[in-house]
């Protein structure tokens, strides 16, 4: 995954996001070691006292620990993980569904464009 950022947030909330899509995703796994701050930071092309910072947040927050001879690692707590994606897709959908309403979509329409995205998405997978 490229570690693409954005001029108007700062970086460090913008790799704590990064990472933890990582995690709910699944592309860093639970339980898993994290590379190091500078390595990570190497390959976010940041500074590694910004990497820390967003590191700290997320131990903050439980999605990240550290064993002080060892290094990093993810939670092992999957519900956790997964309570934080459910958060993601609430705060996208509700996202989604402000920006449209303002156009004179009814949520019974925008329940319509979402199934029918989900079907064509389901198609497309089978596809291929």
């Amino acid at each position: 995954m490229t570690w693409q950022f954005d001029n108007d947030k700062p970086i460090y909330i913008q790799l704590i996001n990064i990472l933890k899509l990582k995690i709910i995703s699944g592309e860093i796994g639970v339980g898993e070691k994290l590379s190091s701050v500078r390595e990570l930071a190497q390959m976010a092309g940041v500074n590694p006292n910004t990497m820390q910072r967003a590191l700290a947040e997320l131990e903050r927050e439980g999605l990240v620990h550290s064993n002080r001879t060892a290094g990093r690692f993810v939670t092992e707590d999957k519900n956790l993980i997964v309570d934080v994606r459910n958060v993601y897709a609430r705060t996208y959908i509700s996202q989604l569904v402000q920006n449209l309403i303002p156009l004179g979509f009814s949520k019974k329409e925008l329940m319509e464009f979402i199934q029918q995205e989900l079907l064509e998405g389901e198609n497309n997978v089978s596809a291929v």
